[in-house]
């Protein structure tokens, strides 16, 4: 179990840093979502959206954070796209570990062992770092963001990131809990970035998450109860009660979103986290884009909401940003 931080272990941000605003893209193989996790039935093709996606975002003012797993670090045609943007200074590139489709390949391929803090510690290190060593031979600089796919951190997870040079995670989704599905549980940890360690060497960066509603202040107990009563959350969001708004464009409505970033400023959060997984920028690949219409969607999400952040005084942060402002 990943225990929540200590209250302690909040992080500062230097003054001038303000309120600020992350994007983050899972970016990763296309696969079967309601499948079973498989180590080679995935395909690439909607690498071909990323360039649209990049330019939208210098257009809008983005700077976008690509965590990239293994079949996107080993891709030429990825390579390239990712690789000219994080020169020219418009983009960063990370690390997502997907375990299954990494090397070595010395698991079972399971539900269980689909989250990297699953593995006994030698395996999971020995993966990260095959996957940290290609994304900088390939991008030609040391990542310094780390994300594990599906939130799966383990009780390793944070000793071998530090071994590996990784000043920033982002593998926490505050509010959400996947023990059901064998992954960490994240309901109680706290929505705003704190030190994983005493040494304040590895900065944790919550994927913004936040309750709404009249109810919010009793949210982590209304879905505590939903473990017992499926059905019980449900009846508080359709009354408009209670709503968990996760800031993302998938399955969240721009409206929606709003509405969690005024709760977030509000209540004094220096960084917002957003998230999606690069798939979605294509039609066909996940359950969010099923249609062209649908990837219109996305960017008409992102439109809305970084023009309501920067109506809100929310400027972009990129990764040397955040970690210039919390070592001072």
């Amino acid at each position: 179990m990943i225990e929540p931080p200590l209250a302690s272990a909040k992080a500062s941000f230097a003054p001038d840093f303000g309120q600020r605003v992350l994007l983050t893209v899972d970016t990763e193989e296309e696969f079967d979502w309601e499948g079973p996790f498989t180590r080679d039935q995935h395909g690439l093709r909607h690498v071909e959206a990323i360039p649209r996606f990049q330019t939208f975002c210098e257009d809008i003012g983005a700077h976008p954070v690509y965590l990239v797993d293994w079949p996107i670090a080993t891709d030429p045609r990825a390579v390239e796209i990712i690789g000219d943007a994080v020169n020219r200074g418009v983009a960063d590139v990370g690390v997502q570990l997907h375990p299954w489709v990494n090397p070595p390949f010395d698991e079972e391929v399971c539900a269980r062992n689909s989250y990297a803090g699953s593995l006994p510690p030698e395996l999971e290190a020995a993966k990260f770092k095959a996957l940290r060593d290609r994304i900088e031979e390939a991008f030609g600089t040391p990542p310094l963001i780390y994300r594990a796919g599906r939130y799966g951190l383990g009780q390793h997870s944070a000793q071998i990131l530090k071994d590996n040079g990784i000043r920033i995670d982002t593998s926490v989704r505050s509010l959400f809990d996947y023990a059901a599905q064998y992954g960490p549980d994240y309901s109680n940890h706290p929505l705003a970035p704190y030190w994983v360690d005493e040494a304040r060497e590895l900065l944790e960066l919550p994927v913004t998450s936040v309750y709404w509603g009249p109810l919010r202040m009793l949210g982590k107990h209304i879905h505590r109860l939903q473990r017992h009563i499926p059905t019980f959350f449900s009846g508080f969001s359709r009354l408009k009660l209670l709503e968990r708004i996760a800031l993302t464009p998938e399955g969240v409505t721009s409206a929606e979103a709003m509405r969690g970033i005024d709760v977030a400023l509000d209540e004094g959060l220096p960084l917002l986290v957003l998230s999606f997984h690069s798939p979605t920028l294509a039609p066909g690949y996940t359950p969010y884009a099923a249609s062209t219409r649908d990837v219109e969607r996305l960017y008409e999400w992102l439109s809305d909401v970084y023009a309501y952040l920067g109506k809100r005084g929310v400027r972009t942060a990129n990764v040397a940003d955040i970690i210039n402002a919390t070592q001072r």
